[in-house]
């Protein structure tokens, strides 16, 4: 079959790590919006970007795009799209949907006006207008923008942070999919030692472990589109066996956590012990002004609290001055924080190497870098070694 246009979505902000890692992944022809990177690929790479992909939220197909002010337009439009290509006869399609900047402002009516055609467009091959819906899941999604409609197919489910492994979670938890950017973002590599002085539910250290040992961070869970008649099952099976096949689990990780926290602490623990790396991470019950990485040439990557999470922000602030005593017995470990506090700099002590504005769910953050040197790197007979 010919090539299908996908569209990998995400957060403001992580586009340029969406589509970086889509390039590591072979697919050179992205091309990144504001929220989403799109790119080109077959039923295949459906099933192989929902297990790989670390920092999207999901993988959708794009339908049609089309100019649309009125609501014959919009009916129009989604009618002349082969749906019977994708939807069988019993298959459910929820129609979701969001408007901005456009004519059509009323998202429900929109929402009635796409499902109205695909009822229409899916009478004209199945002969029927009444559709039980009691098969496998197609979401059909219709964003209006600028008054123009993009229709897409979403192949992920729920999205694609839930990993699985974390059951529980501490306040205001960090979502996987940001935490393995920030990871990505970080000089981090499995050759560094990593330190999270503020772990809470570990997320940070899982999402380094998995990337270490190059787990697909996709593989402990399924997706509606593994239900699609479309899509052999050997596919997933050719995409699960590759993802399998790529983990290097036998690379030695020096990652810590620590919090002041000891329910936070049992929490990560289990996730930890959930996700299959209960002996790679190590945690500790600890406030950050004791604390003392091990290694040279490491990387604190963190996520602070702030001032929604605590009562006093004057408790925020001492936080972030410990944070920034303990790293000037550091000098050859860099550090990389996200945090929406405003004055964080001066508090921490000096001012970072660089900055990079990100969005912690709906919170506008800094990811702020502080960076050290880098590792000197192996000579040859060392590289021979290994």
């Amino acid at each position: 079959m010919k090539q299908l246009e996908l569209i990998a979505t995400c957060p403001m902000g992580i586009e340029a790590v969406v589509a970086r890692e889509l390039k590591l992944l072979g697919y050179e022809d992205t091309r990144t919006e504001n929220g989403r990177v799109r790119f080109t690929g077959d039923f295949i790479d459906i099933c192989r970007c929902n297990y790989w992909l670390r920092t999207a939220d999901r993988v959708v197909i794009k339908m049609g795009e089309f100019p649309a002010t009125t609501f014959d337009e919009l009916f129009e439009g989604v009618k002349a799209i082969p749906w019977a290509d994708f939807i069988p006869e019993d298959g459910e399609f929820p129609v979701s949907g969001r408007s901005q900047k456009s004519q059509l402002s009323s998202v429900p009516a929109s929402q009635g006006i796409v499902k109205k055609a695909v009822v229409d467009k899916l009478t004209q091959t199945y002969g029927t207008e009444w559709f039980q819906e009691d098969g496998a899941l197609y979401s059909i999604d219709v964003s209006l923008y600028e008054d123009t409609a993009l229709i897409t197919l979403d192949t992920t489910g729920p999205s694609l942070h839930k990993r699985g492994y974390r059951k529980h979670a501490t306040e205001a938890p960090l979502k996987e999919t940001m935490a393995a950017a920030l990871i990505l973002l970080s000089r981090w590599g499995p050759h560094r030692p990593l330190y999270d002085p503020f772990c809470g539910s570990g997320t940070l250290l899982i999402e380094a472990a998995m990337i270490g040992w190059n787990i697909a961070p996709g593989l402990r869970r399924t997706f509606p589109s593994e239900g699609w008649s479309i899509i052999p099952d050997e596919l997933w099976e050719q995409a699960r066996d590759e993802a399998f096949d790529a983990v290097k689990d036998d690379i030695p990780l020096q990652i810590t956590g620590s919090d002041i926290d000891p329910e936070a602490i049992e929490i990560a623990k289990a996730c930890a012990k959930s996700a299959g790396l209960g002996n790679e991470i190590e945690f500790k019950v600890m406030p950050v002004s004791r604390i003392q990485p091990q290694g040279k040439f490491g990387c604190i990557v963190t996520n602070p609290p702030y001032g929604e999470r605590l009562s006093e922000s004057k408790e925020v602030e001492a936080m972030i001055r410990d944070l920034g005593k303990s790293s000037i017995y550091l000098p050859d470990w860099s550090v990389f924080v996200i945090t929406p506090t405003r004055h964080f700099e001066q508090f921490f002590g000096r001012k970072a190497t660089k900055r990079r504005k990100l969005y912690n769910g709906r919170i506008e953050c800094q990811f702020l870098q502080y960076l050290g040197p880098l590792p000197p790197r192996p000579n040859k007979e060392e590289s021979a070694a290994h």
